[in-house]
């Protein structure tokens, strides 16, 4: 049987079409790759050129809040307080009073006895009454002599010697009298009595006890205390001190009552910056009738503050500390950095008060990343 023609033909084109198929679908792919390939580096060019510069979070300048404070520690003081010493020698006869007793002006708060004070009185009496005696014999004296000098029996100066000794004595009297009267009034010191109303903080005296005279020496026998009005002390930094005067409202509060507050006004200040602490004193007076503040006790001290002129409000993290100083970076035209010198008016925690250097309008980068510098291109965040 002979061969057959048709079917060479036939397998010879569909090889061909096989091998094109191929071809084709290699150089598609190929295509597909080194399109796939240029659409990933223009992707990748496009993330660089848009990461090239920090992205970064701007926020705008706000005024400051009309009523600001600030919070600072204070301490407690009776609005009169007054340690009382012995003014005389002796032992403590009997107490009067113990601590937190009432007592009011002139109240007896205890008694010593006197024993080497009366004794001195008592010698100051006797030379009194010589004295008197003397100066009685020597005026007599002198009215005799001067009663023989009408009948020039006697000379004048012999009688102006005897009103001169009658003179003398006098004085004696008057000095006798003096010291009778200085141990008087030193003996009325041996009862104790209250300066004032208020209570009795503190008692150091101890019935027949030796207690010695000196104000500055030796330990008190009373602490007495006016709690009705309390004075409240507290160092203001010197940043804030043109900011607090006379009638300045504060907010306290007491650790050993949570949540309850009460209201002082600032009465003094003491017009002087303490070079050790940078800080200046002022004084608050609170209302203490109802006795429930503790004198000597810390309390925190809210002050309210007047908006400053001119102030702007940014966050605290805003700030950049360099070799040059304070800064603050803005962000101009351009998007370009422009690092601001700033001063800071107060530290409100998380924002700060700018007192110079800002405009409302300026673009304030609320994070600025390290090393950023004037000049610096940045994308401002959506």
């Amino acid at each position: 049987m002979p061969p057959d023609t048709t079917a060479s033909p036939r397998t010879s084109r569909g090889l061909r079409t096989a091998i094109l198929m191929v071809a084709l679908a290699a150089a598609a792919i190929a295509a597909i790759g080194i399109i796939s390939r240029g659409r990933n580096h223009a992707e990748l060019e496009r993330w660089a050129e848009e990461h090239a510069n920090p992205h970064v979070s701007v926020v705008q300048p706000q005024p400051e809040p009309e009523s600001g404070s600030i919070v600072l520690p204070g301490r407690l003081r009776a609005y009169f307080h007054a340690p009382i010493h012995a003014r005389v020698n002796g032992y403590i006869k009997r107490l009067a009073v113990d601590i937190g007793a009432r007592v009011k002006e002139g109240d007896l708060l205890a008694e010593i006895d006197t024993p080497d004070l009366d004794q001195q009185l008592m010698q100051a009496r006797a030379d009194l009454g010589l004295a008197r005696a003397n100066a009685e014999l020597s005026r007599t004296t002198a009215e005799r002599w001067e009663s023989m000098l009408k009948t020039n029996s006697v000379a004048r100066q012999a009688v102006d010697e005897k009103r001169a000794d009658l003179a003398a004595r006098q004085a004696m009297v008057k000095a006798a009298q003096a010291a009778v009267d200085r141990l008087l009034a030193t003996k009325a010191f041996a009862r104790i009595v209250a300066p004032f109303e208020g209570t009795i903080t503190a008692r150091f005296a101890e019935t027949g006890a030796l207690v010695n005279a000196g104000a500055s020496e030796g330990r008190a026998l009373f602490d007495v205390s006016d709690t009705r009005r309390l004075r409240l002390y507290v160092n203001v930094p010197q940043v804030h001190v043109n900011a607090v005067t006379a009638g300045t409202e504060a907010a306290i509060t007491v650790p050993e009552r949570p949540g309850q507050r009460y209201t002082g006004t600032v009465a003094s200040l003491s017009g002087a910056v303490d070079s050790a602490s940078g800080s200046s004193l002022v004084q608050i007076i609170i209302d203490n009738s109802a006795g429930e503040l503790l004198p000597g006790g810390y309390a925190s001290v809210s002050l309210r503050l007047p908006a400053s002129a001119g102030a702007l409000l940014v966050p605290a993290s805003a700030l950049v500390f360099d070799q040059s100083g304070l800064h603050v970076a803005t962000v101009g035209e351009g998007n370009v950095v422009s690092m601001k010198a700033v001063t800071v008016l107060r530290d409100l925690g998380r924002s700060v008060v700018i007192g110079s250097g800002l405009s409302p309008a300026d673009r304030v980068i609320q994070n600025p990343p390290d090393g950023i510098a004037d000049g610096a291109v940045v994308v401002p965040a959506a």
